[in-house]
């Protein structure tokens, strides 16, 4: 991803958030038949009721469907199904206060946490 807009989402050159934690899920939204739309083959059992991406759930946690090179570029490559725990972990600033979970992420892996210049003008 060389050449990036120096305007794109902070979270395109980062990674951290899917390098740092488990992403554990409720079993049905890997199930399809129930509306699930997080592919199956890419998590694992974690719990009676849980699943988990792949890769996530080791001392290293780095997520199967991670395309990234940590604080360079990233990508989601199932961004549109990614479980809803993932949607739900907003970059800090995203929408005017810090995020705790993205600023650990990113100070775990050598990255300062993010600041409200870091933001595109919208």
């Amino acid at each position: 991803m060389s050449g990036l807009d120096a305007s794109a989402h902070p979270c395109l050159r980062c990674g951290a958030c899917c390098a740092h934690y488990r992403v554990s899920l409720h079993w049905s939204e890997a199930a399809p038949e129930l509306g699930g739309q997080v592919p199956p083959e890419l998590t694992e059992p974690l719990r009676q009721h849980e699943r988990v991406m792949r890769g996530t759930s080791h001392g290293q946690p780095r997520c199967i469907a991670l395309d990234a090179q940590i604080g360079v570029y990233s990508r989601c490559t199932i961004h549109a199904l990614r479980p809803a725990v993932c949607a739900a972990l907003t970059a800090s600033w995203e929408f005017g206060e810090a995020s705790h979970q993205c600023d650990r992420a990113r100070i775990a892996h050598g990255l300062p946490p993010l600041t409200p210049a870091d933001w595109p003008a919208r």
